[in-house]
């Protein structure tokens, strides 16, 4: 089972598991990950210490790469000025 909120492995009889009146299922390993979903409302894409903020800087850093890889490299091409005396 993982982490609702930062994605890592929860032993077997350890966190905690919250049920929503709507019927959704939250798992958490900790109280931080529990205060911060619930309580804080906060996104685990912009806490820097959970899997999913990791896994999307990931993401954005490869298609940075790409990106740059296909563009063509603009190289300059420098002529020499024959100057007549």
């Amino acid at each position: 089972m993982q982490c609702t909120f930062c994605g890592r492995n929860i032993p077997r009889g350890t966190g905690k598991i919250y049920v929503k009146t709507d019927g959704r299922i939250f798992y958490f390993c900790s109280n931080k990950c529990e205060k911060n979903l619930l309580k804080l409302n906060r996104n685990p894409r912009t806490s820097g210490w959970t899997a999913e903020y990791h896994r999307l800087k990931e993401v954005e850093k490869t298609a940075k790469t790409k990106e740059s890889s296909e563009k063509p490299a603009k190289t300059k091409v420098k002529q020499a000025e024959k100057k007549e005396e």
